[in-house]
């Protein structure tokens, strides 16, 4: 037989108040002057008998349900999606209320359904969650309230967003390789024309060319962003007549066939060749020998941000001016074995000399070269 619920009644009964100060008790309402013992009295009388609000009448008087709705594409099925619900739901906890996450599977049928079902519970506000950072347009339901954007960004006015710091995040994968002393870079980039893509290879270049390496010293490529792409890709490049000593891939999963490629050909990592993965999948990324030194994305903290942005917003009402704020979070760097000094810092007889043109550069500011031994 299920339980009754407790009443407030009960608890009126149990502190040996009145039914009246119960409720302004529970309810901190403002401007009633309770006397702390009493107070403290009907709270302890309420955790007694498990009296739980009634959180619909709550609703009703307050115009809130404390209650917010994750909506994404396959945030609830990607590797590193429960970071980001992690975040968003540890603010939820601060602040009394619950997130709601559904996930729509790319389906604009299935988004819109699920948007209207949470808009007829009532929710305060909506974080609207993309799997990877792109630009998006905004389902027009979302504009009758409260929105914040997680992993993407948009071009409608007053909507906050944030997105991964994509070029810190590249400069950092070339500023680990640097500082181990590689000069010769490659970089396996993403196929597709997406943000992150952009963005990782501006920084990567950028941080290249401020140590003043040129042309002759960083390789870039595209792939399909899987081990089969990273395979095929760090084999282009591995084959070439002066190959890298050093390999950033766009994402962990590309890392994976740099592995693979680098073993068959005999190289050993990271004595032979350091590789840098993105995203830091850690099913991937430790799962793999030697363990793979990558730059995280800020899932959790990207989930925090928007839901501390959302419930501010939710607070203000819908009289809010102040301009949408945005945001560029940078993941840090998880520091594992992938990454070493390369061959010839390890051993001085691997570099030739004087056919290294780094060591005489002109006044130009030409980047020289490293010519390894075959």
């Amino acid at each position: 037989m299920a339980q009754r619920r407790v009443t407030i009644k009960q608890v009126a009964a149990e502190a040996g108040v009145s039914i009246t100060t119960v409720s302004h008790v529970l309810n901190d309402v403002p401007g009633k002057r309770v006397h702390p013992d009493t107070r403290a009295r009907v709270k302890d009388a309420a955790a007694r008998l498990g009296y739980a609000p009634n959180m619909l009448a709550q609703s009703l008087r307050t115009q809130r349900s404390n209650t917010i709705g994750l909506v994404g594409d396959e945030i609830a099925t990607t590797p590193f999606a429960g970071k980001m619900i992690l975040g968003a739901q540890d603010v939820a906890l601060s602040r009394d209320a619950v997130v709601f996450v559904v996930s729509t599977g790319y389906q604009r049928e299935v988004e819109h359904r699920e948007i209207e079902e949470l808009l007829r519970r009532q929710v305060d506000g909506i974080l609207y969650a993309a799997m990877y950072h792109r630009t998006v347009e905004l389902p027009p339901q979302l504009a009758s309230v409260p929105t914040v954007l997680i992993n993407a960004s948009c071009t409608a006015p007053g909507v906050p967003w944030v997105v991964p710091d994509e070029v810190a995040g590249g400069q950092d994968a070339a500023e680990v390789l640097l500082a181990a002393g590689h000069r010769r870079l490659a970089f396996i980039n993403d196929i597709d024309e997406i943000p992150a893509a952009f963005g990782r290879e501006e920084g990567f270049r950028r941080r290249a060319a401020q140590a003043g390496l040129g042309a002759d010293d960083l390789q870039i490529v595209t792939a399909e962003t899987d081990p089969a792409g990273g395979y095929e890709a760090a084999r282009q490049l591995l084959h070439g007549e002066h190959r890298p000593t050093a390999i950033f891939c766009f994402n962990d999963r590309l890392a994976m066939g740099a592995y693979r490629a680098a073993t068959e050909l005999g190289l050993r990592i990271p004595q032979d060749l350091s590789i840098v993965g993105f995203d830091n999948q850690e099913f991937v990324a430790d799962g793999i020998f030697p363990g793979l030194t990558t730059i995280e994305l800020p899932h959790y903290d990207m989930g925090v941000w928007a839901a501390e942005q959302l419930f501010d917003r939710i607070e203000a009402g819908p009289q809010v001016t102040k301009p949408a704020p945005t945001a560029r979070l940078r993941g840090p760097v998880i520091h594992r074995d992938s990454v070493a000094p390369p061959p010839w810092a390890q051993d001085p007889g691997e570099r030739r000399e004087p056919s290294d043109r780094r060591a005489n550069a002109g006044s130009d500011g030409a980047a020289p070269t490293i010519h390894m031994n075959k």
